[in-house]
């Protein structure tokens, strides 16, 4: 296999997991799941198929650079790739990609994985790591990871997998026809039942040299201003995501079919995805009783807590702190406006 770097994007506020998430210490430093936080088992998906810690890289803000070296020690430090300020993904990406064209040219490989994906076979997802490295060492193309949709999610950008590359046909490989956006209900299930679209897993490997001429090429004023001026220039650079910036415009995309269970932890509902339906159709991550209560999603992040709940259907109820969210699950995914609404009051502001 080509040198590869795999990059974590760590810089995210996970604003749809408030209050767990909060801007102190946003979703990659929670331990959601298994005893790890987010980010720490990223880490360690991505350890055993580069160099160990020395091909490791991260990116994330400056506020948080004390988080990401007390989850990750192992981490060298001048592999921290520090933004000034959050601009997105696309100046993220665009930042990583000429810091290693800077240190190691043109010829590696580039890996970039958010740090708060949810990763259910770790040995199909190296393989599918391997074979992406494998496909943009052979072309000049940017390859993602598409998820075979296991229902029609409007909370997922979708992908749809256009002309077959030849030799690749073991990973469904293809040309990518076109990047489409959160889609709704009726559209969604259009693309399920099509059998042409994936998720976006948001996975994304490529050459470097490939990265900065199609970055040059389709968005020049957030790569020009990083190569020229370095981090200087990011309060000036647009706020974009990569998708946006590069995926939707660029012709040489690639996609291959994930040999693995994924979810991006997006939102509270996420929880139930994950751990499955317990007792009485709850899914529960803390001490809970609960009579006549189906269908919650339960969340405590302190042991001591006991959540009871009586004659409840479903609800997501999230304890930690100070602060107590109980929502119907099918509203979690406006909790950006519950934090705009903080943001108003200034003696609120403490919760966000």
């Amino acid at each position: 296999m080509a040198q590869f770097f795999p990059i974590i994007l760590a810089g995210g506020k996970g604003e749809r997991l408030w209050p767990a998430s909060r801007s102190s210490s946003p979703k990659q430093f929670l331990q959601l799941l298994d005893g790890q936080s987010l980010l720490q088992a990223t880490a360690a998906r991505l350890t055993s198929i580069a160099d160990g810690w020395d091909g490791l890289w991260v990116v994330t803000a400056r506020a948080w650079l004390e988080d990401v070296l007390q989850h990750l020690p192992n981490l060298p430090a001048h592999h921290l790739i520090i933004e000034p300020e959050g601009r997105d993904t696309g100046p993220a990406i665009a930042y990583a990609v000429t810091e290693a064209v800077r240190q190691g040219g043109e010829d590696v490989i580039l890996g970039f994985f958010p740090a708060d994906h949810w990763i259910g076979d770790p040995s199909g997802f190296e393989r599918s790591i391997r074979a992406a490295v494998q496909l943009a060492g052979e072309r000049d193309g940017i390859v993602t990871l598409g998820i075979p949709p296991q229902y029609p999610a409007t909370g997922y950008g979708y992908i749809e997998a256009g002309e077959s590359l030849a030799g690749w046909e073991q990973w469904d490989g293809a040309r990518v026809a076109r990047f489409t956006e959160k889609p709704n209900a009726e559209t969604a299930q259009e693309f399920v039942d099509s059998g042409r679209y994936l998720w976006n897993s948001g996975v994304f490997v490529m050459r470097a040299g490939v990265a900065l001429r199609e970055l040059r090429a389709h968005a020049p004023d957030i790569v020009n201003p990083l190569f020229e001026r370095g981090p200087q220039a990011y309060a000036q650079l647009p706020k974009l995501s990569f998708d946006y910036a590069l995926m939707e415009k660029t012709r040489e995309a690639l996609v291959i079919r994930a040999a693995f269970t994924w979810d991006d932890l997006g939102d509270w509902n996420a929880l139930e995805r994950v751990l499955g339906a317990q007792q009485d159709g709850n899914a529960v991550m803390g001490r809970h009783v609960g009579i006549d209560t189906h269908g919650a999603i339960i969340y405590s992040t302190d042991a001591r807590d006991l959540i009871v709940t009586l004659g409840l259907e479903d609800l997501v109820i999230v304890r930690t702190g100070h602060i107590t969210l109980i929502s119907r699950k099918d509203r979690v995914q406006e909790l950006k406006s519950v934090l705009a609404k903080l943001r108003e009051s200034p003696d609120l502001t403490e919760f966000i």
